[in-house]
């Protein structure tokens, strides 16, 4: 296992002394990450469209095996949309583990983006206030996914 790196130092740093949602949003660590430390050679972006508690578990050991395998040389959003989107909530409507909301939290410590698909929060009639103070909230969840593509993120749907 490689030791922690500069980057993970300063985000650990970060999230110990005044926590992210200091920053206010996650696109500004994001932000101060990539000035700092430049952009990473591997981008990765997530689907994450399930409540299901296995699916939840698998594709969050993902994550964290990409982020073990490359650490500070890869960039990592997952997009929760539809019933996915309940591992963001403050208050989910749909069970989610506690293990999970402590990975969530574990891997977005770590750099790890989250986004919010806007149209499934007003389908739940959800605001910013709803969601966890990491999540960043985008419009429409497909066009993140996509957007993300054109800037030369990697998709992975599970």
């Amino acid at each position: 296992m490689k030791p922690i790196t500069r980057r993970r130092q300063f985000l650990q740093w970060l999230t110990t002394t005044t926590g992210l949602a200091a920053l206010s949003s996650s696109a500004r660590a994001e932000s101060v990450d990539r000035d700092l430390f430049g952009e990473p050679e591997h981008k990765l972006a997530y689907q994450f469209n399930k409540a299901d508690p296995e699916y939840m578990e698998h594709v969050l050991f993902s994550v964290g095996a990409m982020l073990r395998r490359y650490s500070d040389d890869i960039h990592l959003v997952v997009t929760a949309i539809g019933p996915g989107i309940h591992i963001l909530a403050k208050d989910p409507q749909r069970p989610v583990p506690e293990i999970i909301k402590k990975r969530v939290a574990s891997l977005a410590a770590y750099g790890v983006s989250f986004h919010a698909c806007g149209n499934t929060m007003k389908s739940l009639n959800w605001t910013e206030e709803d969601m966890l103070d990491f999540a960043e909230i985008v419009e429409i969840g497909a066009d993140d996914l996509m957007q993300l593509q054109e800037k030369g993120y990697s998709y992975l749907s599970w």
